[in-house]
């Protein structure tokens, strides 16, 4: 693959330091993540709970946002070292890959899924920069 001066791949995905410039701390993303699950599975009240057959394009949204969130920490902590998160962060990444086939007018990045490459890490940080600069929809 060809890589521009700047260390973008050509297909335009941003590097991990433009993707993740405004993201929050590791710590505070965990924590807010940890409690988005609870919620998302019924462990925890909150505004993401309600009946499971309440399947809207909001709620859609709220799940691929959440996907995006934990494919984006996890890529995160995978550039900290370590095996274990390289792995975590490969299978959260090919997560996000799978629901964005099934909903492509989620995709907020210019290039779809399979056409970011090398790995689908390079895929959450397109769509995490582009989430961010989108004020952050589905949450």
């Amino acid at each position: 693959m060809d890589v521009t001066p700047d260390g973008r791949a050509e297909t335009g995905a941003p590097t991990a330091s433009e993707a993740y410039t405004n993201a929050p701390d590791l710590r505070r993303e965990m924590h807010q993540l940890l409690a988005l699950g609870a919620e998302r599975d019924g462990r925890r009240a909150g505004p993401g709970t309600g009946p499971p057959a309440d399947v809207t394009a909001d709620a859609t949204a709220a799940e691929r946002a959440w996907l995006l969130r934990r494919a984006a920490l996890m890529d995160r902590m995978a550039l900290r070292g370590g095996p274990g998160p390289a792995a975590a962060a490969a299978e959260t990444a090919e997560q996000l890959v799978r629901h964005d086939r099934r909903h492509p007018g989620l995709v907020a990045g210019p290039c779809r899924p399979d056409a970011v490459a090398p790995g689908r890490r390079r895929y959450v940080r397109q769509e995490y920069a582009a989430w961010t600069a989108a004020g952050r929809p589905g949450t």
